[in-house]
């Protein structure tokens, strides 16, 4: 199972409707409203759609109300939490590193191995950047954010 399907399971069990919607405006690629989900018709690509909808179901696990008017200030950290639970669920440190042990050694092959866009991805790694500093410790691994890279610790 992909990441889409899987993320449509997680909505699927928890009663979440998902629904292909033509928006009006190009910009909008999906909204979260009263448990349904829209996506834009017009995305073709998965791994768009994977993004998309883990920052959907972000906001049905993270947002409360109407936070559509982004000029005030609690509802972009409402937008944010949404963000960042995505990034956790499509995303983790752990990943990062299999994709190191994969071979991947840029953003465009970490990417492409753990199915996201490379906006996601670059989006994902300054949120950890932010977070953690320039690198943090996950198991026997330091992995820096920049430069992107993973060094295995030796005991």
């Amino acid at each position: 199972m992909n990441k889409f399907e899987e993320l449509c399971q997680t909505a699927s069990d928890t009663n979440v409707d998902i629904i292909d919607y033509s928006f009006t405006s190009k910009r909008i690629k999906g909204l979260y409203c009263d448990g349904t989900i829209a996506l834009n018709r017009d995305m073709y690509i998965e791994t768009e759609k994977a993004c998309v909808l883990a920052e959907e179901l972000g906001h049905y696990y993270t947002t409360v109300g109407d936070i559509m008017d982004q000029t005030d200030v609690s509802n972009r950290k409402q937008e944010r939490r949404a963000r960042i639970w995505a990034y956790h669920k499509l995303l983790s440190l752990n990943d990062l590193i299999d994709s190191y042990k994969c071979g991947c050694r840029n953003q465009f092959e970490i990417a492409e191995h753990l199915n996201v866009t490379e906006e996601f991805l670059i989006d994902c790694l300054n949120y950890y950047k932010e977070k953690y500093g320039l690198c943090t410790k996950q198991d026997n691994y330091l992995i820096y954010f920049e430069p992107l890279g993973v060094l295995e610790l030796y005991k």
